[in-house]
């Protein structure tokens, strides 16, 4: 990479806690830009936002950035990571509580919903939410008003709720896990986050920001990393999206070793299908095809029923398979047939944590 080239992508990296510049965040491809132009259209308008797609796709950051190009940027930004927080526990951390509302509540508590007044309520996993929840929060978005636990009169707040999700809420209104009233009110305007996959010419310049910005927190001197490499990692198939390849420059700066990279890529692709062949005698090709996909089916009915929670009738919906289709090349895969034994399965390791 040139010294000019350095220096431009050094000039991106902000101060350590900031998220990154547009530049990083929407690079070149079409659909990003797209994304950008929506974002934009959008953040002055005070409507409810729907950010989806796949986990590691930066859904966190572009609802930051709709706060912070909105009119209420000067207002808190609130963030609830829904699944983080036990269901039992959602309601309170969410609208808040008073005092005697149940066992140990020896105060008043104000709820997230209250700490973002005039200002941004992000509900990250928004389809975690149960369907109790799910009434509060379209009662707070089509009135303005809550009523914490154990109260007797409502609140009112000004807040703009973002929301975001890796699922297909469709799905969830069909399989009713999600109130479809409520899916109408969240999803005013929807921003679709492609995954890294589809903006391969975006990864040089993320690769790079990434080492910039984990060099200057971690004090290293990563070099910057070789045509080689940055092919490779051109062609790799990035599950884990962006926090896939943040996660995997963070460990180069620390270790400070190529090797540690390619190795690793390596070693997850051969994951998909890694055929022992016998060098010494005839190899059937065709015996071989079949194992390959085999394999490769069973990998992926294996990742759509643990995106759905192991719900056969949802996952065959999403892979356009009939119910019974299904059971059978469950059974016919060796996986397990439902939810009481489906730990037993080892997950799929994506070496990155979901978002």
């Amino acid at each position: 990479m040139s010294s000019t080239a350095t220096n431009s992508v050094s000039s991106l990296v902000q101060s350590l806690g900031e998220f990154p510049p547009e530049a990083v965040v929407f690079g070149g491809s079409e659909a990003m830009n797209a994304l950008r132009d929506r974002l934009t259209k959008v953040a002055s308008a005070n409507v409810p936002v729907l950010i989806h797609g796949e986990s590691g796709t930066g859904k966190d950051i572009v609802a930051r950035m709709v706060h912070s190009l909105s009119p209420w940027k000067s207002g808190p930004f609130v963030k609830v990571n829904c699944p983080a927080i036990p269901g039992t526990l959602l309601e309170s951390e969410l609208f808040g509580y008073e005092r005697g509302a149940f066992t140990g509540a020896y105060g008043s508590k104000p709820g997230r919903v209250e700490m973002a007044h005039r200002g941004t309520l992000f509900l990250d996993e928004i389809s975690e939410l149960d369907m109790p929840l799910q009434s509060k929060l379209l009662q707070l978005l089509q009135d303005g008003q809550f009523c914490r636990i154990g109260a007797q009169a409502d609140k009112k707040v000004e807040v703009r709720i973002v929301c975001a999700t890796n699922r297909k809420l469709e799905d969830e209104i069909e399989n009713g896990t999600f109130r479809q009233d409520l899916f109408y009110r969240i999803n005013v305007v929807n921003l679709y986050m492609p995954p890294l996959r589809e903006r391969r010419n975006d990864i040089e310049t993320l690769a790079n920001y990434f080492l910039e910005y984990y060099n200057r927190k971690y004090n290293c001197r990563a070099r910057t990393l070789s045509n080689e490499l940055m092919s490779v990692l051109g062609k790799y198939h990035w599950p884990g999206n962006i926090r896939e390849l943040e996660n995997l420059m963070k460990r180069y700066v620390i270790l400070g070793n190529e090797d540690v990279i390619s190795s690793d890529l390596v070693s997850r692709e051969q994951e998909y299908f890694n055929p022992d062949l016998n060098l010494d005698g005839p190899i059937s090709l065709k015996k071989l095809t079949r194992q390959a996909v085999r394999e490769l089916e069973r990998k992926v009915i294996l990742k759509v029923l643990q995106a759905n929670h192991w719900n056969c009738k949802q996952a065959a919906r999403a892979l356009s398979i009939s119910y019974r289709a299904l059971l059978y090349k469950i059974r016919d895969a060796g996986l397990p047939p439902n939810r009481a034994t489906r730990r037993r399965e080892a997950p799929v390791d994506q070496g990155v944590a979901a978002d």
